[in-house]
């Protein structure tokens, strides 16, 4: 990227930041965010980020902006009535300050930074061949920085018990939104049909191939959710229902398959996740397999939504529109 292309980026970086602020419309602002979102990765790539580049993509663009299509359109009956209120002069002027203020912060933070910047990335170069993989950022979030990693995926199933939680009490265990339905000659179920082979492919190797080659598990856990939410809104698949014993131990089992690896390094190596020689890569490809599913259900069921029937027989919705 030349350094006029590079700088046509963040320009538009900062515009699309400002108009995805400023729209009126909750729509028009998510689409400006999922557009910033895939803007970002490519200065990511840019960086020889390929790894966050590829996150950014799939979770900061994509499941996040789908989750925010899905707040919007269950906010539409009430987007009317906001969109006459305005806020006073003085309300916007503080805003104005506040973000100006944050700005300038983060700038001085950056600028006053030594030269060279702290790093621990010698350090942890240093030290990747023990782990026994090759990809830096699967030996950073799966050895030395394993703790932060399980804490996210923890996080990530009590987000989703409090998706789960808004559900109205007649509708505990049910199905999550809505049942969809497609034509079946259409555009739709034709992609639901082809797309989901060559997605299972990409997703698990984009999984296997974190080890030693930028992807991992939450990029290939995403893929393989979005696979799914598509065999969803053609029509071709029902959610499952949130009581289902056996999706409820495919949620759970990445988590407590890390605290177990993480317990017997406190057996082996006297630390909560630390581990013998020689063990590093046997456990890390243990926790990838085990966070696999989890990931997959959690993210797909995130976008699906709290319980909202408790049969698959209602009322179903276009998912063609």
């Amino acid at each position: 990227m030349t350094p006029l292309l590079s700088l046509v980026v963040a320009l538009l970086l900062l515009w699309l930041a400002l108009w995805t602020v400023v729209a009126r419309d909750a729509f028009v602002a998510v689409a400006g965010f999922v557009v910033y979102g895939l803007l970002l990765s490519l200065v990511w790539v840019r960086l020889a980020g390929i790894d966050v580049a590829l996150t950014e993509a799939a979770i900061g663009g994509g499941l996040t902006g789908a989750l925010l299509l899905g707040a919007v359109g269950r906010l539409r009956s009430t987007e009317a009535a906001a969109a006459t209120e305005r806020s006073g002069a003085g309300t916007r002027a503080y805003a104005a300050l506040l973000s100006l203020g944050v700005t300038m912060v983060l700038a001085l933070c950056v600028l006053v930074l030594p030269e060279p910047a702290p790093t621990l990335a010698p350090l942890a170069a240093d030290n990747l061949p023990a782990t026994g993989v090759g990809n830096p950022i699967t030996g950073v979030l799966l050895a030395f920085r394993a703790l932060d990693t399980l804490l996210e995926a923890i996080v990530l199933v009590i987000a989703l018990l409090a998706v789960w939680s808004l559900a109205p009490d007649r509708f505990w265990g049910g199905r999550p939104g809505p049942r969809y339905a497609a034509d079946p000659d259409g555009v739709l179920t034709y992609l639901a049909r082809v797309l989901p082979p060559i997605g299972i492919v990409v997703g698990l190797y984009l999984f296997w191939a974190g080890a030693d080659h930028p992807g991992g598990k939450f990029q290939g856990a995403t893929i393989l959710a979005a696979m799914w939410l598509l065999v969803q809104m053609a029509g071709l698949g029902d959610a499952p229902r949130s009581d289902g014993r056996w999706l409820r131990a495919g949620i759970v089992i990445g988590p407590l398959a890390f605290v177990a690896v993480g317990l017997l390094g406190a057996w082996q190596a006297g630390a909560f996740l630390g581990h013998a020689d020689g063990w590093a890569k046997p456990l890390i490809v243990v926790i990838e397999l085990a966070l696999l599913p989890t990931l997959v259900l959690v993210l797909a069921l995130l976008l699906n939504g709290a319980p909202a029937r408790n049969s698959g027989n209602l009322p179903a919705r276009d998912g063609g529109r």
